[in-house]
């Protein structure tokens, strides 16, 4: 508006300054020369317009540059808070068809040396602890071997069933709470929370490219720890968490087999889940469902209907709301179910 009437100004002024010699012909090559006040006038629209040009131009850079800032603060990287599932403003696009997505900064699909070395490490180290439970338990037993072999079956049979709570307790932990930034887990929790943009990219991955992050808080220091507290007197105790701590890591691949078809496991796995001692297809479809708030167990799934039944985590939720006033991440993805478990309503 201010550039157009700018124009009208300076068109008016020039028809004004000709007005006495508008209806006089000029003589051949004749120049005629304005008034010294028209010049100024003149000059003066001149200037005036070449502001207002600046001016606009000045405000589309700032207009541009707001713009920039704005998508530049709403896209969150693995490490900040809300970077959770896939969902807008999370950082996160869900891939179309079945592409694999990365969501951790610096992870990769490929495996590497090192990762080979922490697991094998790892697995070598926890047999050679289990093995020195079970001989120090044939020790106390004077040689039984019956009463050794059962009470080793019934002490890997029980850890069994307590890894699959332990994994449902930690894989509600890190889907509902933290982010890249918490100690520690911080790359646990933004793989898991990424985890619901694109399932199918854990399938990916080989053995110990899957297996290798849960080395670090269930590996060596976690078991040997262990050990050295419960002592040789307590054999199966040892047993109890060593054999805890491999399940935790194997929960990985457990997990991964349940996004996999029965084309691409082998036979043994398809047996496994079909007889309910790895987690199944179907059982863990239901996990991913908004707002991801059930079926969190994967190691053998056999604790997710107690759990979801009785309404455990969304308890669990409450206590920590009401100790800290953090809301979990089912919460922000459905707000009647954080209003059900306001008022006590636990169970889904």
């Amino acid at each position: 508006m201010k550039l157009s009437s700018a124009i009208a100004l300076l068109a008016a002024t020039i028809l004004s300054s000709h007005e006495s010699t508008a209806f006089t012909a000029p003589r051949a090559h004749q120049f005629i020369a304005p008034s010294r006040g028209c010049s100024s006038l003149l000059s003066t629209v001149v200037d005036e317009t070449e502001a207002i040009i600046k001016q606009q131009v000045t405000e589309e850079q700032i207009q541009e540059n707001y713009i920039s800032e704005t998508v530049a603060n709403s896209q969150k990287s693995f490490k900040d808070d809300g970077f959770v599932f896939g969902l807008e403003g999370s950082g996160l696009e869900r891939p179309k068809g079945k592409d694999a997505n990365i969501v951790v900064e610096g992870d990769s699909l490929e495996t590497t040396p090192k990762q080979v070395a922490i697991v094998s490490a790892t697995f070598a180290a926890q047999a050679l602890f289990a093995a020195n439970a079970i001989h120090d338990l044939y020790t106390q037993t004077d040689g039984n071997v019956p009463v050794t072999a059962l009470a080793s079956l019934a002490t890997i049979a029980s850890s069994w069933v307590a890894a699959d709570l332990g994994s449902g307790i930690l894989h509600w932990s890190v889907d509902n709470y933290g982010n890249g930034r918490t100690p520690i887990m911080g790359n646990i929790i933004a793989a898991f929370q990424g985890h619901h943009s694109a399932p199918w990219t854990i399938t990916y991955r080989g053995f110990c490219n899957n297996v290798w992050k849960l080395c670090i808080p269930f590996g060596i220091p976690t078991v040997a720890a262990i050990n050295f507290l419960a002592g040789p007197e307590h054999s199966m105790v040892s047993l109890f968490f060593t054999f805890f701590c491999f399940s935790e890591i194997m929960s990985q691949e457990l997990h991964k087999w349940s996004h996999m078809t029965k084309k691409e496991t082998p036979a043994i796995v398809n047996t496994l889940q079909d007889l309910g001692i790895t987690i199944g297809r179907v059982p863990h479809a239901q996990h991913h469902m908004a707002p991801y708030d059930g079926n969190y167990c994967i190691v053998s799934g056999v604790c997710n209907k107690a759990l979801d039944n009785s309404g455990f985590f969304r308890w669990m939720e409450h206590r920590i709301y009401e100790m800290n006033g953090v809301e979990s991440n089912a919460w922000k993805l459905d707000p009647e179910l954080r209003a059900k478990t306001l008022r006590g309503e636990y169970r889904l």
